[in-house]
């Protein structure tokens, strides 16, 4: 977090100093601040490479984790689910005894 609050502080930083230069060069308006973001940017890409990869690798270390935490969540789901349809077939069993029970010569009619 802190990587990705730095460089984003520092990028910010430079277009609002690109912005000024070129405000005090002569450019006005959306010329202005296009411009403003294309110098910026162009010299982020420059100067910024250390940040920008200490950002990306903090990034990819904090996705990692989540999907660790996802997978984890995701094997307590099934577990649960694999436990109900245990239940699920253990009461089905149980039906099918006790219909079997009913069942017998005895319990038929005729009509």
């Amino acid at each position: 977090m802190r990587a990705t609050i730095a460089y984003t502080t520092a990028r910010i930083l430079l277009f609002v100093a690109a912005l000024g230069a070129l405000y005090l060069v002569g450019a006005r308006g959306l010329l202005l601040v296009a411009l403003a973001l294309l110098v910026s940017g162009i010299i982020s890409f420059v100067v910024l490479h250390r940040q920008r990869d200490a950002m990306s690798g903090a990034l990819v270390s904090g996705f990692r984790g989540v999907r660790t935490r996802v997978g984890e969540f995701s094997s307590r789901i099934d577990e649960g689910a694999s436990a109900e349809d245990d239940d699920g077939n253990l009461f089905k069993t149980r039906r099918t005894r006790q219909r079997s029970r009913r069942s017998g010569p005895a319990a038929m009619t005729i009509n």
